[in-house]
C-alpha cells in the first residue's frame, strides 16, 4: 500500500503541476510530498521528474510510469467501487475538455440529466479552443471536432460534423451569391478565426483550398459567426453552430455542393487504458447517444446535407 500512496502522490504532482499544490490537495506538507517522490526514483532507480525553482517537467521515463500509473490508479478506484457498491458505479470528480462554443451549446445544457442519473458523479468542465495536453493536463478525456491522425490516444466518434458555407440574406442582397469556387475567392468577402484559415472543402473536382480575405481579423469563432449573421461576409460553419439560423433563414447556404470533409467528426478522444473507468464509459455513452449518427442539431436541414460534392437541394 505504500508504493500504491508514492504513486498517487506521483500522479498528483503531475495532474496539479507542483509538489506544494499536490500537497494541498491531499493535506501533506511539500517536504513529504518530495521526499516520497525521492523514494520511489530511488525504488525505480530512474529519474521522474525534472525539477527546477518555478516548475516540474516529466522525464521519458516519467511521462511512460505516469500513463501506467494512472491506469492502475483507475482501476483500483473501480475495484473498490465494485466491492463497496455492488457494481461498477461511476463515481469521483471526471474532468472534461470541450471546445468553448460547442461545449456551451451542446454539452452543458445536458448535465443536469447526467448527473441526475449518475449522483456519485462531479465533473470539471473546461472550455477551450486550443487541443490540451489530455494526460499532462490530467483531463479523463477530451472531446474535439477534427479529423484525428493516428495518436497514441483512443478516439469514439460521437457524430458526424456537417461544415457548409453560408451567408446572411443582407450580405446576399449587396454582393450578390457565389457562383462558383473562383468567384468566392476572387470576389467575395471570406471571414474566418486565424486557426481556421484555410478553408479545406471537397466538391464536385475533389479537394479545393481557400483563403479567408475579410476586413476582419479575430482568434474567436464566435465574434465570426456573429459578423457573418450580422452581414460581413460568407463563412464556413458547422451546424451545430448555426442550425437554427439555416432554419429560421437569417443564413442560407451558398455553394452548396462544396463543404468541409465528412471525415471531420465529433470524437470522445481519451488515453489508452485496456482499463476504462466507469465515469469515462457512462459519459461517452450518453454522449454518444443524445448525438448519434443524425444529431438532433441536423433536423429539418436534411435537404441541404447530401455529400460533399453531390447534389444539395437548397431551400430559399
Amino acid at each position: 500500500m505504500s508504493n500504491l500512496t508514492d504513486m498517487e502522490i506521483f500522479a498528483r504532482v503531475v495532474s496539479a503541476g507542483s509538489m506544494s499544490a499536490a500537497g494541498r490537495e491531499m493535506a501533506l506538507s511539500p517536504a513529504v510530498v518530495s521526499k516520497r517522490i525521492r523514494r520511489l526514483e530511488d525504488r525505480l532507480g530512474t529519474r521522474l521528474l525534472q525539477r527546477t525553482t518555478r516548475q516540474i517537467a516529466l522525464t521519458e521515463s516519467g511521462q511512460g510510469f505516469y500513463d501506467r500509473v494512472v491506469a492502475i490508479l483507475a482501476s483500483v478506484e473501480e475495484a473498490e467501487t465494485f466491492v463497496t457498491r455492488g457494481s461498477a458505479q461511476a463515481r469521483g470528480t471526471l474532468r472534461v475538455s470541450a471546445p468553448t462554443s460547442f461545449g456551451r451549446l451542446h454539452i452543458a445544457p445536458h448535465l443536469g440529466t447526467f448527473l441526475e442519473t449518475n449522483p456519485d458523479l462531479s465533473i470539471s468542465l473546461d472550455l477551450s479552443d486550443d487541443f490540451v495536453d489530455i494526460v499532462g493536463d490530467g483531463y479523463d478525456l477530451a472531446i474535439r471536432i477534427a479529423e484525428l491522425s493516428d495518436s497514441s490516444l483512443v478516439a469514439r466518434r460521437l457524430a458526424p460534423i456537417h461544415r457548409v458555407l453560408c451567408a446572411a440574406p443582407s450580405y446576399l442582397d449587396r454582393y450578390g451569391e457565389p457562383q462558383s469556387i473562383e468567384d468566392l475567392s476572387e470576389n467575395h468577402i471570406r471571414i474566418a478565426a486565424a486557426v481556421q484559415d484555410p478553408w479545406r472543402l471537397v466538391g464536385p473536382r475533389g479537394g479545393e483550398i481557400v483563403r479567408a480575405s475579410a476586413p476582419l481579423r479575430t482568434n474567436s469563432s464566435e465574434v465570426v459567426r456573429e459578423a457573418l449573421i450580422a452581414g460581413v461576409g460568407v463563412a464556413l460553419r458547422s451546424t451545430w453552430d448555426i442550425g437554427p439560423e439555416l432554419r429560421d433563414g437569417r443564413l442560407r447556404i451558398v455553394l452548396p455542393a462544396y463543404r468541409a470533409s465528412k471525415d471531420v467528426g465529433l470524437h470522445a478522444v481519451y488515453p489508452s487504458r485496456r482499463f476504462l473507468p466507469a465515469k469515462v464509459r457512462v459519459f461517452i455513452d450518453f454522449l454518444a447517444h443524445l448525438y448519434g449518427p443524425s444529431p438532433y442539431w441536423d433536423a429539418g436541414l436534411e435537404a441541404w446535407l447530401g455529400e460533399p460534392g453531390g447534389n444539395i437541394a437548397v431551400a430559399r
